[in-house]
């Protein structure tokens, strides 16, 4: 179990697609362990990466740019990358930041993971 200044990001593997899933908010000092967690997602070359948000109720703008720089990074790798299971807090930052216009989000990890 994390510390409360971590982050636990509870990792998932199905037909291909890597499955992360943080547990707690994603803020200045912890969106690092998910940042870590996310490079090491890539190294794997999976053909899709999911990020199961339905465990973050709260994102800050480090949490932001540490999605961004995966979608950069799933582009370099040529590999899908998959938000899921926002919460209605965390859908309404990337909604104002107009980013729900750029990433592939779903509703249910399910449909994430054949999206």
């Amino acid at each position: 179990m994390a510390s409360p200044n971590e982050l636990e990001v509870v990792w998932e593997s199905r037909d291909g697609t890597t499955i992360l899933k943080p547990d707690g908010d994603i803020d200045l000092s912890r969106s690092p362990t998910l940042r870590t967690d996310i490079r090491r997602a890539f190294d794997d070359k999976p053909k899709r990466l999911v990020i199961d948000l339905s465990g973050v109720s709260y994102m800050d703008s480090s949490g932001v740019a540490t999605l961004v720089e995966a979608m950069q990074l799933s582009r370099k790798s040529n590999a899908k990358l998959v938000l899921c299971s926002l919460t209605d807090r965390v859908h309404s930052i990337f909604e104002i930041a107009r980013l729900d216009q750029f990433f592939t989000i779903t509703t249910t990890l399910d449909e994430a993971v054949s999206a």
